[in-house]
């Protein structure tokens, strides 16, 4: 990692790349959303000051835990004058995420143990599908493969001269086959 002297207080978007290990696109992304900051040289190049080492570290550990980058912005403009996080900040706002990332992994898990129940669009009449009906809503008044009602409205009616056969069976289940 390169070593950037003491004496320089602010860094070039490369110097800072180095450093911090995102990518250039990446801090210019942060950039974009709010989440970092620079200011402009007269030949319109970006100096970041040395503190955003540290709010860059601050959104890649939160993204790292599936943290969205709305969800972080909001939290760096909670702090006063958009200071860099301190280690007391981290404490408060990972502990307001963590019920977040509770619920998160309670529905993988869930995703994980039923994952080998489901073929994932149901089009083999499959009663239940835990893929793409979770909470099974359409499984209590009905069993089998159905299309679920919003794909019903986007379908145009058959034309009058074929009229539709009364035991044709309903092979989409999710409604996105």
């Amino acid at each position: 990692m390169p070593q950037i002297p003491e004496k320089v207080h602010e860094l070039t978007v490369g110097q800072l790349s180095a450093r911090s290990g995102a990518a250039v696109s990446a801090l210019h992304f942060y950039e974009s959303k709010g989440l970092i900051s620079s200011r402009r040289t007269s030949g319109n190049q970006r100096r970041y000051s040395r503190d955003v080492l540290r709010r860059v570290a601050f959104v890649r550990a939160a993204q790292r835990v599936g943290i969205p980058l709305a969800t972080i912005r909001d939290a760096l403009a909670e702090l006063p004058e958009e200071r860099t996080p301190t280690r007391e900040d981290w404490a408060r706002l990972s502990e307001n995420w963590r019920s977040e990332l509770d619920e998160r992994i309670k529905q993988l898990n869930r995703l994980r143990n039923h994952l080998t129940d489901c073929i994932g669009c149901g089009c083999l009449s499959l009663e239940t599908c835990v893929l793409s009906n979770p909470d099974d809503i359409s499984g209590e008044r009905l069993t089998g493969s159905r299309l679920l009602p919003e794909r019903r409205k986007q379908q145009r009616p058959a034309p009058e001269s074929a009229p539709e056969p009364e035991s044709a069976p309903d092979t989409a289940a999710c409604g996105t086959c």
